[in-house]
């Protein structure tokens, strides 16, 4: 999605280079009327074209307007009447998630053909401004690779001649998906060292974002070429989609590389956050945090509130109902228990949400918080459970009340107040947040944590929020290390990177080199980056998306079992909902139960098919390049 930026942008990033005054910057002309030439021989004027070409990179999770994607998957529920159809649908369409900007492609490769002849510009801009313009063209060949596969490979404009009527010069075959990343892997390595090694440096490239962007891409690229034999029908001839096993070694080689140079701090000092004593609000905090204490981040889409500044509505859009600053319209990113108990007890062990013991008979628990109890911090660092604190007031979750004789008294209102069976005197009888079948209230049990902005005002459409998205950042290189490591062989170096992660969430029992498992990575990285954009393309390069969405139900021996395994089935969005029990003279009266629930609007299951591997290449684009090969299994 494009999005345009201010002036006040520009003017920030200006200040950044130091190229001009903010008063000398705003009396620059419209680009789109300043010769090349000129445009050209003024930083100042190339650096407001770059910004601009920053800002239309593109992510396939976002916190503008994005937040229905964090909302698929079975990872969470979407409270939205609108948005229902992410769970009444069977399955996605082959076109979705698919990218094919070959203009932004253009205006890149014009850039760098233009910032290269200018004779106006010294030598040390024009390399710092083509080694930004050639990492933002890598990575939006990334984006490309991971949707499309191999794409055409088009590194300099394209000049079409009306007068000859011949458009085969211009018409570019699919280059294979194995070019396509060692293109990314390679623009990295020549431009590293081009790149400022800078820690707080965010929003610009720099060796560390470059890095990270090699890391990722080689890891991808090394998965599917090992994984990839397990599905061999997603692949063509001629390799434009589909990795050769053999090359998976020098892939992951290269991963570790690149991780490892950031890691050794050669890229700046980037460090894992940790800056608060509760684990969990550190956690939370790490996503919110803009200030020089946060030398976790390595590129992000940053956001300025204020004056012309670019905000975005995710505080609005997803904040608790019941103190929501907009009167209610709020709520709509709702986690489901799949993701909720994926999250490890403390001794390294999976283990549903206790709800039951084992006999089958309801626990009976003083609070809401305590069924979360011995929990990895990250839970309630990533999702605001019943009664969780935000914005210094306490979320109000919780279903109704449980009577003796095992029914539920509540309604369909949510904060609603009656009387209960055999007393005179209103009381609330369920949650202000719900659950009840109602938008915008928790009908998982739960609203989301991650990327929630506290700060005055942020919660309201006339402000909103500046809190950035990260699209690089430490802990996932340290992920990204472990995993390259442990396919390789090094155990002991991937069991290394994995137990600092863990550490900072307060799984401070060392996992062993032999405990180092597939199984492990995966629940590693599910946890850590859950809502950051990975969930799809993870399990995706890992071949195993057709399982995990096999397009069955989910039952609740589905759900409960299994649990910490890579290839567990998740095609519904589960929630737990707490009750109050009602007993009067018996001793659980006033404590909480709870009851797995799946909410009945969920009718439909996540069904990934081959063909959903790599999204479709549309025919307006075949029919004016027959060069393109179409997609397998499609």
């Amino acid at each position: 999605m494009k999005k345009i930026l201010s002036i006040t942008i520009f003017t920030i990033l200006l200040g950044m280079a130091g190229c001009k005054k903010d008063s000398e910057f705003l009396d620059v002309p419209p680009i789109s009327v300043i010769p090349n030439d000129v445009a050209f021989s003024d930083p100042a004027l190339v650096l407001s074209i770059l910004g601009d070409l920053y800002n239309r990179q593109v992510d396939f999770s976002s916190l503008d307007n994005g937040w229905r994607s964090f909302a698929d998957f079975s990872e969470s529920f979407p409270s939205e009447n609108g948005s229902y159809f992410l769970v009444t649908r069977t399955g996605w369409g082959y076109g979705e998630w698919a990218e094919w900007n070959y203009g932004y492609i253009r205006e890149l490769n014009l850039f760098i053909q233009r910032d290269s002849a200018s004779t106006a510009l010294t030598d040390a801009d024009k390399t710092a401004f083509m080694a930004e313009a050639r990492f933002l063209r890598a990575n939006y060949y990334f984006e490309l690779v991971k949707r499309m596969g191999g794409v055409p490979l088009i590194t300099s404009p394209l000049e079409y001649d009306p007068a000859k009527g011949d458009v085969s010069s211009i018409q570019i075959p699919r280059a294979k998906e194995s070019d396509v990343y060692d293109f990314i892997i390679s623009e990295a390595e020549a431009i590293k060292n081009q790149l400022p090694a800078r820690a707080d440096q965010k929003s610009r490239a720099t060796k560390g974002a470059a890095l990270a962007m090699e890391a990722r891409a080689a890891l991808y690229a090394g998965s599917i070429a090992k994984y990839g034999v397990a599905t061999p029908q997603v692949s063509l001839p001629g390799g434009e989609v589909g990795i050769p096993a053999a090359k998976s070694a020098a892939y992951f080689t290269i991963a570790l590389r690149a991780a490892q140079e950031i890691i050794t701090g050669s890229a700046g000092a980037y460090k894992l956050y940790q800056s608060l004593p509760n684990l969990s609000e550190n956690f939370a905090t790490l996503f919110i945090d803009k200030s020089g204490v946060n030398l976790e981040s390595i590129f992000v889409e940053d956001f300025r509130a204020g004056g012309a500044g670019r905000t975005h509505g995710f505080t609005i859009n997803d904040q608790p109902y019941s103190f929501s600053d907009e009167g209610g319209d709020a709520g709509r990113l709702n986690p489901s228990l799949n993701l909720v108990q994926s999250f490890e007890k403390l001794d390294n062990t999976f283990a549903p949400i206790p709800s039951k013991d084992g006999a089958g008979n309801p626990i009976y628990y003083d609070n809401q918080e305590a069924i979360f109890a011995g929990r990895d911090a990250r839970l309630a660092g990533t999702v605001l459970l019943p009664n969780g604190l935000f914005k210094g007031s306490r979320v109000d979750i919780w279903a109704g009340y449980l009577l003796a004789d095992g029914s539920v008294f509540t309604s369909d209102e949510a904060g609603q107040l009656k009387k209960l069976p055999g007393t005179s005197v209103d009381v609330q009888v369920v949650g202000k947040d719900g659950p009840v079948n109602i938008e915008f209230r928790a009908q998982s049990g739960f609203y989301i944590r991650k990327y929630l902005d506290p700060t005055v005002g942020s919660g309201r459409r006339g402000r909103g929020s500046d809190v950035s998205f990260i699209r690089y950042r430490f802990g996932e290189v340290l992920l990204n290390a472990a995993e390259a490591a442990f396919e390789l062989g090094q155990t002991a170096v991937a069991a290394g990177y994995i137990n600092q992660v863990r550490a900072r969430a307060g799984l401070t029992i060392p996992l062993t080199p032999a405990q180092i498992t597939f199984d492990r990575i995966v629940n590693e990285r599910r946890v850590e980056l859950a809502f950051e954009g990975h969930t799809l393309y993870d399990k995706k390069r890992w071949r195993i998306a057709h399982i995990v969405w096999d397009g069955s139900p989910t039952g609740l021996p589905d759900l409960l079992s299994n649990l910490g395994s890579a290839t567990k089935k998740s095609t519904q969005p589960w929630g737990l909902w707490p009750y109050k029990v009602h007993n009067p003279g018996n001793p659980n009266n006033g404590k909480w139960v709870f009851r797995e629930v799946l909410p009945p609007v969920v009718s439909g299951t996540n069904r990934f098919q081959l063909g959903n591997y790599y999204s479709n290449i549309n025919d307006d684009i075949i029919s004016r390049n027959t060069k393109i090969i179409r997609q397998p299994n499609q």
